[in-house]
């Protein structure tokens, strides 16, 4: 095949891969904001919203909001918000390009990595149409999966340009571009060990004899700890993001104790997890935004399964990676990618996400996409019964996943649909039931509401927000006496709940009793002298006890 020729297939693929993705994720410009982060991170954000300004940058570089420390990717957002505002369409548009600038790029690091056009065309449209990869493109928070990724695969891209020819300039451009993907997600804190992987398959700079002795040269280990030593910057620099990582989620209290999440079933948690994605991976039904964190409640059983399930595979895959090397790299980097979100250090209660499995899921593709190939030619002797079934089996697989990705993607329209179908698919699932309740609200579906609110409270009953949300729906439905029981519970539970003191206030306006709201609203003001409701409604309440009777504004509303 000539040159020319290779260059129109890399562009018709090219082609392909952009149209196909942009088909099925470009649904996602109609769909709106979620109340799943979005808020905090983005709509009841103004620093975000405030776009471009020396102090929104500054902002952005120093703060360890939303118990993150990630400055590009806030900058992202905030460019975002100058350029159109609180509309979604935007926002969500900007995602899908860099899902797709993602996808192109997996393709030709790939090909030109290997020189296998078809295998390297077949990772890429399982990076961009698996059904597990939909919560990094269609949910705006995410915003900083597709961004660090593209981070990351700049970095093995310029990486590669300074494998073919080293010099200073390429290694700092390379180390450059790693430490802006840091600054977007610290997700990319496994790469340098994912660049050593690729030193021993494709790029093949870690030299290996056909037998132990030719294996064990001098030459042969100074060049091993040669491309170690080469990567100790970019562990440096892993090292630090990790170190600030985790003070950002500390002082955010994004962390979870060990009282709550004990070591045991963290571990234990963790080596499920690693199963349930190859599951998810092969299976992706039962999708959902949030997985609850079993606890105590994890099997043990299911555990014990799982360790010799992956344990089989490592060995299998150590056995046979000699000759097959790519098995090496490819499980490898489904196992090391994994570590930083595995559970070990807990942040959130979620058992796993399906956004973790964004890029870590492309060492499980490396291996089906060379596999297979060599599967069927030990199955097919013949070349072009093997050709037709690659190609169909390709296409099936493809075809599958492009139609469960377009209709699982549907599910990320609103947070009701969002919520009702996590609700479908899990148990006991309490962010599902407080990102249901604002929008339930809104509509005036107020039993609706108080019903996940009591679903929460039953799930958790110590959460202050929970009893503070069902006070807010029995409000709403008349129920005053049965709503100010559940604010001072509440209350009890965490007595600096600005809201919660704003809304009791409330509720005794209600009932004429201004005189204790307006204890309640000082309260509120004293815990948060900013609380301009409060201020408001205090001032309101005030009036009332004058004669001067005014309606007294809900926060909640």
């Amino acid at each position: 095949m000539d040159k020319n020729s290779r260059k129109n297939r890399s562009l018709l693929v090219c082609l392909i891969l952009a149209l196909t993705t942009f088909a099925v994720f470009y649904q996602v410009h109609s769909f709106g904001f979620v109340n799943f982060d979005d808020p905090e991170y983005i709509c009841d954000n103004p620093n975000i919203q405030a776009g471009i300004t020396l102090k929104t940058i500054e902002w952005a570089f120093t703060a360890s909001y939303a118990a993150n420390w990630h400055p590009l990717t806030w900058l992202s957002h905030i460019l975002d918000c100058q350029l159109f505002g609180l509309n979604p369409a935007g926002h969500h548009i900007v995602s899908l390009i860099f899902h797709l600038a993602n996808t192109l790029l997996v393709f030709l690091i790939f090909k030109r990595m290997t020189n296998a056009l078809w295998q390297s065309a077949f990772v890429a449209a399982l990076f961009a149409l698996h059904p597990l990869h939909i919560e990094s493109v269609a949910w705006i928070t995410e915003r900083k999966d597709v961004l660090s990724t593209f981070f990351w695969l700049l970095t093995m891209a310029a990486y590669l340009r300074y494998v073919k020819r080293p010099n200073i300039a390429r290694y700092l451009l390379t180390l450059l571009v790693f430490a802006a993907g840091l600054m977007t997600k610290p997700m990319l804190v496994t790469l340098p060990f994912i660049l050593l992987l690729l030193d021993y398959w494709p790029l093949a700079r870690i030299p290996l004899g056909q037998n132990k002795k030719q294996t064990n040269t001098s030459l042969q280990r100074r060049i091993f700890y040669s491309l170690i030593r080469e990567k100790i910057p970019f562990f440096a620099l892993s090292a630090v993001s990790g170190v600030i990582t985790f003070l950002a989620q500390r002082s955010g209290e994004a962390t979870v104790s060990l009282d709550l999440f004990p070591l045991k079933f963290r571990i234990i948690n963790a080596i499920i997890s690693y199963s349930a994605y190859i599951e998810k991976m092969f299976w992706p039904v039962r999708l959902a935004f949030f997985y609850p964190h079993p606890g105590e409640n994890v099997s043990i059983l299911y555990a014990a399964i799982s360790s010799v399930f992956l344990l089989t595979i490592t060995i299998v895959i150590l056995r046979f990676s000699k000759n097959h090397r790519y098995l090496f790299t490819g499980w490898f980097w489904y196992i090391g990618t994994l570590v930083p979100v595995i559970g070990i250090v807990q942040v959130g209660s979620q058992a796993m996400a399906d956004r973790y499995s964004y890029i870590t899921l492309t060492g499980l593709f490396i291996i089906i996409a060379w596999g297979l190939p060599e599967l069927l030619a030990k199955w097919l002797s013949a070349a072009p019964q093997r050709k037709i079934a690659l190609w169909i089996t390709s296409l099936a697989v493809l075809s599958v996943l492009t139609v469960c990705t377009y209709f699982q993607t549907r599910y990320w329209k609103d947070s009701i649909v969002l919520c009702q179908h996590a609700l479908e698919v899990t148990k006991d699932n309490l962010p599902a039931h407080f990102g249901i309740t604002p929008n339930l609200l809104k509509q005036g579906r107020y039993e609706e509401a108080a019903w996940h609110y009591s679903e929460a409270i039953r799930i958790k009953p110590d959460s202050p927000m929970a009893l503070d949300g069902l006070a807010v729906a029995l409000c709403y439905l008349g129920r005053i006496d049965e709503a100010i029981v559940y604010y001072e519970k509440a209350l009890k539970i965490q007595p600096r709940y600005t809201m919660a003191h704003n809304n009791l206030g409330m509720a005794f306006c209600r009932q004429g009793k201004f005189e204790q709201a307006i204890v309640h609203f000082k309260q509120a003001l004293e815990i948060d002298p900013q609380y301009t409701d409060a201020r408001n409604n205090l001032l309101r309440a005030e009036d009332s006890i004058k004669q001067k009777p005014k309606t007294v504004k809900d926060a909640n509303k």
